[in-house]
């Protein structure tokens, strides 16, 4: 398994796996924010990359975003953090080490841009995604549920 940063003939593997993630977006919508991810390392306002883990047959395992913010809850405000934006492995990969190779990544970046704290966050009712967090020294800072209403 190798990780290494996306790039654009990866397009479409990573909208496949995005769908799988964040069912609520189409095929299409994740190919255009992909596009603009992938050509301006930006999504909307903020810096953004993605690293991939490919395996021996040029398919891709797995996924990671990463966004460099301001600020993270739990995290020291004064300082900019390294945020999981998304990560996905695919099922067959899953407890193999792709998910940790691809976090390192991550977190090398985020170093490398003066980050001293890496953040994520997931669905409350998620327990693998918690329990892999965890796994990889993530410690749980809040649980919230958020509300909304249309005016």
């Amino acid at each position: 398994m190798h990780v290494r940063p996306a790039r654009d003939s990866d397009r479409d593997q990573l909208a496949e796996m995005r769908v799988s993630l964040w069912p609520d977006g189409s095929f299409g919508e994740h190919l255009r924010e992909l596009e603009q991810a992938l050509s301006s390392g930006m999504s909307g306002t903020l810096p953004v990359a993605i690293f991939v883990a490919q395996d021996a047959d040029d398919s891709l395992a797995g996924f990671l975003e990463v966004g460099m913010r301001s600020h993270a809850d739990g995290c020291d405000p004064s300082r900019p953090v390294g945020f999981v934006e998304g990560w996905f492995v695919r099922e067959p990969f899953r407890n193999r080490g792709v998910g940790r190779e691809l976090k390192r990544a991550a977190e090398q970046l985020a170093r490398a841009r003066g980050c001293r704290e890496m953040a994520s966050d997931t669905w409350i009712d998620h327990e693998g995604s918690q329990r892999a967090h965890e796994a990889l020294g993530f410690e749980i800072v809040d649980r919230c549920v958020h509300f909304r209403k249309a005016l």
